[in-house]
C-alpha cells in the first residue's frame, strides 16, 4: 500500500484543478449522471426484455402513477400470482426473460432439467477457490469465484450468442450454490463457527436449494421456498437502465467474455445505493427498534424515531429513511406490494406478526411524517420489506446482496444477449472538457 501522507499534500492541491460547478451541467447542456433536469433517466437504448413503469409523460413533464415491472411485456404481479402450486416461478421468470415468451409446461420442464444439470460445481472448485481462500466480503468473494469458472470453460471467450446464453444459464445454475460456499468458508475461518458443505440437489428448485445449502439440517417449509422464489422473480431484472445491467451491457460491448461481464455486475450491485440498499434498511431498523424499544412500542415513539431519521439525529445521520423512495417510481413500487402480501403468509406460519406488524406501522407513520416535512410521501421500495423477509427466513446480512446476484444474473444475460442481437457497437457516451488548456512547462522551469 502506498503512503496516505505522502499522498496528501497533492490531493489537497489538486482541489485547483478538478472543481466543475454544477451550473456548468445546465449551461453546456450535459446529462449529469446519464439524468435529465426533472430526475428521469436518459434514454441510452431500445430493449424488449423489461420495463419499468413509474410515471407518464404529459405536458412537457411528468405524470405520477402507480408503478409497474413488466418482462417481456408480462406484468411480474401476474407471475407471481399465477405460479400457486403448480410450479416456482423463477426458473418461469428465467425462461421468460432469456426467450422472451411464456413456456407451455413441457418447455419448462426441460428448462428446469437443463438449469439443474448445471447445479453441479467442478471438481476441487470448493476446496481450491473458496475453503482454502476465503473473502473478507463475499461480493468480493463472487467477483473471484465467477472469473475463476472462465478457467473452467473449454472455449471462454466464444461470444457467440448462443454461447453468451449457454454459460449464461450455467452461471445462473451455479451461482446459489457458490454464494452459499463462500458464506461457510467465511464464517468458518473469520468467526470460528462450524463448517458445513452440502451438495446441491437436482430435485429441487434454485430457491428451494438455496435454502437448503444455507441450514444445517437442510430443512423447509414450502411457505419459505415460496416466499424466496418470489423475491427472486422481483429481483430477476428492472429494465436496461439500471447501474448494473448498465454496467454489465457497456463491458459486454467492448466484446469481452460473459465472466468480465457478470464481474462488472456484481461490482456495481455490491454498492449501497444499488443493490446493498436492503442492508441498509435492516440496519436502520436495528436503530429504530434500539430506540423505540422494541416491537411493541406505540405509533408516538416510532413517529419520534422517523423525526430523528430525517433530521440526520439517528441511525447514520444521513437524513435518509431508507426503503422509501425509487429513482423510477413515483406512486408505488409494485415489488414492495407483493413482497408483503407474502411475508404476511410466512410471518403468520412462524409466529412473525409482531415484527411485521412494527414494520407496517413504521411505513405508515413515515410517510405522514415525510408529507408534514416534505410536503410529499416517497414510495416504499422494494429493499423495505426483502431486508424483513431475509430475517425471517434466517439468511444472515452476508448474503443479502450476493442473494440479489443470483436473481439478477438472468437479467444481465438477457440483455447481453439482446444488446448483441441488435447493436454490435461499443458503448462509448460522449464527455465534454471544461477545464483549462494549460502550455508545457520544462521542468527546470516549474
Amino acid at each position: 500500500m502506498v503512503k496516505e501522507s505522502f499522498l496528501a499534500q497533492f490531493y489537497g492541491k489538486s482541489q485547483n484543478y478538478t472543481d466543475i460547478p454544477n451550473k456548468w451541467y445546465k449551461e453546456y447542456n450535459v446529462k449529469k449522471g446519464l439524468r435529465n433536469e426533472d430526475g428521469t433517466g436518459v434514454r441510452i437504448g431500445l430493449t424488449r426484455v423489461a420495463d419499468v413503469v413509474g410515471y407518464e409523460e404529459a405536458d412537457g413533464g411528468i405524470k405520477a402513477i402507480p408503478g409497474r415491472l413488466l418482462y417481456r411485456g408480462v406484468d411480474v404481479l401476474d407471475l407471481v400470482k399465477g405460479k400457486k402450486e403448480s410450479h416456482f416461478g423463477y426458473e418461469e421468470t428465467c425462461f421468460l426473460l432469456l426467450f422472451g415468451y411464456l413456456p407451455k409446461k413441457a418447455e419448462l420442464e426441460k428448462f428446469c432439467n437443463v438449469v439443474r444439470h448445471c447445479y453441479t460445481i467442478p471438481d476441487d472448485f470448493v476446496e481450491m477457490n473458496l475453503l482454502r481462500f476465503p473473502g473478507k466480503n463475499l461480493m468480493n468473494k463472487l467477483q473471484d469465484a465467477v472469473l475463476t469458472l472462465y478457467n473452467y470453460d473449454d472455449d471462454p471467450d466464444n461470444t457467440d450468442v448462443y454461447q453468451t446464453l449457454v454459460k449464461g444459464v450455467n452461471l445462473l445454475a451455479k451461482l446459489p450454490s457458490i454464494a452459499c460456499y463462500a458464506y461457510q468458508s467465511k464464517v468458518h475461518y473469520y468467526d470460528r463457527e462450524s463448517l458445513f458443505i452440502h451438495y446441491a440437489n437436482p430435485e429441487y428448485s434454485i430457491a428451494e436449494n438455496f435454502l437448503s445449502l444455507l441450514r444445517k439440517d437442510q430443512k423447509f417449509t414450502s411457505k419459505e421456498a415460496n416466499l424466496l422464489d418470489t423475491i427472486l422473480m422481483l429481483h430477476a431484472d428492472h429494465g436496461g437502465g439500471n447501474n448494473s445491467t448498465f454496467t454489465n451491457v457497456v463491458i459486454a460491448s467492448t466484446g469481452t467474455d460473459i465472466y468480465s461481464t457478470v464481474c462488472g455486475g456484481i461490482g456495481s450491485l455490491k454498492g449501497p445505493r444499488h443493490g446493498g440498499a436492503n442492508i441498509k434498511v435492516a440496519e436502520m431498523m436495528d436503530a429504530v427498534l434500539a430506540e423505540t424499544g422494541g416491537y411493541d412500542a406505540d405509533d408516538k415513539k416510532i413517529r419520534q424515531s422517523v423525526e430523528k431519521l430525517m433530521a440526520g439525529e439517528l441511525y447514520d445521520r444521513s437524513g435518509l429513511v431508507y426503503g422509501f423512495g425509487h429513482a423510477v417510481y413515483t406512486v408505488s413500487d409494485p415489488r414492495a406490494e407483493v413482497l408483503k402480501a407474502c411475508c404476511m403468509e410466512v410471518a403468520k406460519e412462524q409466529k412473525h406478526t409482531r415484527e411485521l406488524d412494527f414494520y407496517i406501522r413504521f411505513e405508515r407513520i413515515a410517510k405522514e411524517v415525510m408529507e408534514e416535512i416534505k410536503g410529499k410521501a416517497l414510495p416504499t421500495n422494494v429493499d423495505f420489506y426483502s431486508g424483513f423477509a431475509y430475517g425471517m427466513l434466517r439468511i444472515p446480512r452476508d448474503l443479502y446482496t450476493p442473494l440479489f446476484v443470483c436473481s439478477r444474473v438472468v437479467g444481465w444475460v438477457a440483455h447481453n444477449i439482446e444488446n448483441k442481437l441488435y447493436d454490435g457497437r461499443i458503448m462509448r457516451p460522449a464527455t465534454k472538457y471544461v477545464g483549462d488548456n494549460m502550455d508545457y512547462v520544462p521542468m527546470p522551469e516549474r
